[in-house]
């Protein structure tokens, strides 16, 4: 094996590559090969449940704050929902999660921590909507 995973992922995963490409197959580093790929699921499903967090956030704002609804914070959901919609377009497996409770939990408690020194209010200790209503473009709180 050349270049160490542990020294330099970049020109590891480069030279994983070129050993792809080139079917070398007995040459591949294959443990940090599934490793990596498996991470890549992963970084998916944390940046999806970082920008429904932040949706959520914003729709706690936008109903525990009515005196402060904006334009621009609806623009700030609509941009959100927009993300979403790609993200499950470009991985529909993420729709999964959607209606998975421990999903849900996590998501509801990031989105507390973005959102309750803000509002200021004691917030439900459960999400006061389904996920699809969240990623529902024509919903709104009152």
């Amino acid at each position: 094996m050349g270049t160490n995973y542990e020294k330099d992922v970049v020109a590891w995963a480069n030279e994983q590559a070129a050993l792809l490409r080139a079917q070398k197959f007995s040459a591949l580093d294959i443990e940090h090969i599934a490793e990596e790929i498996e991470s890549v699921g992963r970084s998916e499903q944390r940046d999806f449940a970082n920008h429904l967090a932040l949706l959520v956030a914003n729709l706690l704002k936008w109903q525990y704050q009515c005196g402060r609804r904006s334009s621009a914070r609806r623009r700030v959901i609509e941009e959100l929902r927009r993300l979403l919609s790609i993200q499950l377009q470009m991985t529909p497996t993420l729709k999964n999660s959607l209606t998975d409770p421990h999903w849900e939990t996590r998501v509801w408690a990031d989105a507390i921590v973005q959102s309750v020194e803000e509002i200021g209010l004691a917030l439900p200790e459960t999400c006061p909507w389904t996920m699809q209503h969240v990623i529902d473009e024509t919903f709104l709180p009152e």
